[in-house]
């Protein structure tokens, strides 16, 4: 008979054997001891009373784990799903359900009105990329859509909101087509410079990140200049326009992609094709191996990534459940 139990550290290791067996062959990439620890006990919204495991003849055969934070994006009314991982031979949706409803329940005594399956979900799941020698990327957006918790959830009430597309590029000779090169040059005849500028000589860099709106660039970026780390910018007669990157090889090989934002006042000048193209190229050129993205499946800078080479390699389900008091 099994039996649902609340997070305790002594079940480590048994749910990170079951991770390593269920969830890698669901695409995850494998964890030890220091790597589940990263991702969950010791983050800083981990709940332990978000966390289950499911017990089957004394063996732990599901975890389950959920997370909330009033500091998070929508963290005010909704929780976070992060993972249900169940043991092939049990899974059904009985026990599926035993461990959804423990997390939606803890999301309710916490005062929440939502689940949500999001990539604003800070619990970052890293994941291989099919048929590659294990590059991998290092979140998962939402639910993978051809994994088995994805049809359960929507028998379960949960709408897929929207889709976000993982795609993925080897580097390995890339090169700026004519066609980009005769957009750079089109747009330094307008006084345009797009590249790793010298960031002494461009000004409002800050300025530019505030009109952009994303808390998280302003912060991110300002601190990689200051820290000497290369970012690609675009600059109209030396004040800034637009940007790309920071240019960050990860121990992995892959390329760290934060966005690309251009001013409001730059658009329709080609800067944020020119940005990506040439942060591809600044990957390039620092011996980076790989980069990988995740992007809507409606949205129009799919055209600039499947231009530069890439592909899409996943589909990922973003899905919302309202919980009822």
């Amino acid at each position: 008979m099994p039996m649902l139990q609340a997070w305790d550290d002594r079940y480590t290791q048994e749910v990170i054997d079951l991770w390593n067996k269920e969830a890698v062959r669901e695409g995850y990439k494998e964890m030890d001891e220091r790597s589940f620890d990263d991702i969950f006990r010791s983050h800083r919204h981990f709940d332990p009373k978000s966390a289950f495991v499911l017990l089957e003849g004394g063996s732990v055969k599901g975890f389950a784990c959920g997370c909330t934070g009033d500091d998070l994006p929508l963290g005010d009314v909704a929780g976070y799903l992060t993972c249900i991982v169940l043991a092939e031979e049990i899974r059904t949706d009985e026990r599926y359900a035993a461990m959804l409803d423990a997390l939606e329940s803890r999301f309710r005594e916490l005062g929440k009105r939502q689940a949500d399956v999001l990539f604003f979900n800070p619990m970052m799941l890293p994941w291989y990329i099919p048929n590659t020698p294990k590059h991998e990327h290092n979140n998962a957006p939402g639910v993978p859509v051809d994994g088995s918790l994805y049809p359960f959830l929507l028998r379960r009430g949960y709408s897929e909101r929207t889709r976000e597309q993982a795609m993925y590029m080897p580097l390995a000779g890339f090169a700026l087509p004519e066609e980009i090169r005769a957009k750079e040059a089109s747009a330094l005849a307008e006084g345009y410079a797009v590249g790793v500028l010298d960031p002494g000589s461009v000004q409002g860099v800050e300025d530019m990140l505030a009109r952009l709106d994303n808390p998280l660039w302003s912060e991110e970026i300002p601190r990689c200049l200051r820290d000497g780390i290369p970012v690609v910018l675009a600059a109209c007669r030396g004040r800034a326009a637009g940007f790309a990157g920071p240019v960050i090889r990860q121990d992995n090989g892959r390329g760290y992609f934060t966005g690309i934002g251009v001013h409001p006042d730059h658009e329709g000048h080609g800067l944020g094709t020119l940005l990506f193209f040439k942060l591809c190229e600044a990957f390039r050129d620092i011996g980076t191996d790989y980069m990988s993205l995740y992007t809507g499946k409606s949205n129009p800078a799919k055209r600039i990534y499947e231009k530069a080479g890439f592909r899409t390699v996943r589909e990922f389900a973003i899905m919302r459940k309202e919980l009822e008091g």
